[in-house]
């Protein structure tokens, strides 16, 4: 096999092999390294109500009784492993909202305020489940 030949199929091999790593590519992560995608979030306390969630914004966990208002967040606190912002979305209300992470897929959240002119206050452990269905 001449030099030529030789290089050629050394590059083929290569592409064959970057396009087998491409195929195996890593679940998106959200910031703070929090993967993607379907989560279980479990009440502490009271009656360990569940609820699955297929998360692809991190406000999803922040602002979980704001779901969709439109509100003005501020960070209170950034760390590598947690996360504390407050939030304001007007006449829908408030929050504060603590979240720890433990890993890309296993968190404890905190939150408190005011929703719908009532207070709240809950604690849950989110788990990754999977990609979301």
């Amino acid at each position: 096999m001449t030099a030529r030949r030789r290089a050629l199929a050394a590059a083929m091999a290569m592409m064959m092999a970057g396009s087998a790593v491409q195929a195996a590519a890593p679940l998106p992560r959200l910031p703070k390294g929090l993967e993607a995608g379907q989560w279980e979030l479990r009440e502490r306390g009271g009656d360990g109500a569940v609820r699955k969630l297929c998360l692809s914004n991190l406000s999803q966990l922040l602002q979980s009784r704001h779901a969709g208002d439109s509100c003005k967040s501020f960070t209170v606190s950034d760390a590598a492993n947690r996360l504390v912002v407050t939030y304001e979305c007007g006449a829908a209300g408030n929050g504060r909202t603590d979240l720890r992470i433990e890993t890309s897929r296993l968190v404890q959240i905190q939150s408190q305020g005011i929703a719908d002119g009532a207070p709240f206050a809950f604690a849950l452990e989110g788990r990754w489940l999977g990609a979301c269905r």
